[in-house]
């Protein structure tokens, strides 16, 4: 579990996040969402220790993650999995190697355990017949899928993901959902995810956070967010008359 307390950034004179409080349960997908500007990225390189908050708090189980010294500090970030927005894989490494990347820099296994382990994480993602290949040679999808098996390759308790689905066909973006979500649960992890993209929140939108001109205007899961009548959410999500289609379609489905 992540709590955070308080938590306020401010660069210069800029305030840029203003008193959030948030609490991020194991086991499920929790998603940040927000206008460009919002200050939702900010937030999120606060969490995992990129900034360093001036007010508030950010707890990993209990303890706060801005009072450990160097050693603690390195421990719990070496339970953090990160996924890129552009999967940000090594070109001149082929997808196991990329994979294995994190063993390297952090693990003391014998080279023939780093490629068995790297591998399984492939098998999880189900992409383990490419793992021969450069980056350049596979899909947009498929390097996700491998962003992914390389989060989680240390078995991280936390796996951040930065706009998981940018850049990918709709069809794909399920895919990609749908592993994010088994691997949460599979796992236990304390997944955040920050998105724009409003098809995944309502299919996994289990813990919704909407951050507006830097605060937590809104929180709550995909079913109260189809009856909010905040305004400010309703603009960022249904632009207007898209929220009855919306509506209509997953009454619908239900």
């Amino acid at each position: 579990m992540i709590e955070v307390v308080g938590l306020g950034k401010r660069f210069g004179d800029t305030q840029v996040l203003n008193g959030i409080d948030a609490v991020f349960q194991k086991g499920r997908v929790n998603q940040i969402i927000g206008r460009s500007g919002s200050g939702k990225s900010v937030f999120a390189k606060c969490m995992v220790g990129l900034y360093k908050p001036e007010e508030g708090k950010v707890l990993f189980e209990g303890r706060s993650f801005h009072d450990m010294d160097a050693d603690e500090k390195r421990q719990v970030r070496q339970r953090i999995g990160m996924l890129f927005q552009g999967s940000a894989l090594f070109d001149s490494l082929t997808v196991l190697e990329n994979v294995m990347f994190p063993l390297r820099m952090f693990g003391a296994m014998p080279k023939n355990e780093m490629e068995d382990r790297a591998r399984e994480c492939l098998k999880l993602v189900r992409i383990q017949e490419k793992d021969d290949l450069f980056p350049a040679q596979i899909s947009g999808g498929m390097q996700k899928r491998v962003g992914i098996a390389r989060a989680i390759v240390l078995e991280p308790q936390y796996l951040f993901c930065d706009e998981p689905n940018s850049g990918l066909d709709p069809q794909t973006a399920i895919v990609i959902d749908d592993l994010i979500k088994e691997l949460t649960e599979s796992l236990n992890t304390t997944t955040v995810v920050i998105t724009h993209d409003m098809n995944s929140v309502m299919e996994t939108g289990e813990h919704i956070l909407f951050i507006h001109q830097g605060r937590k205007w809104w929180e709550g899961d995909r079913e109260a967010l189809l009856n909010t009548d905040n305004k400010e959410l309703i603009e960022f999500v249904f632009a207007g008359s898209l929220m009855r289609q919306v509506k209509e379609a997953m009454s619908r489905r239900s």
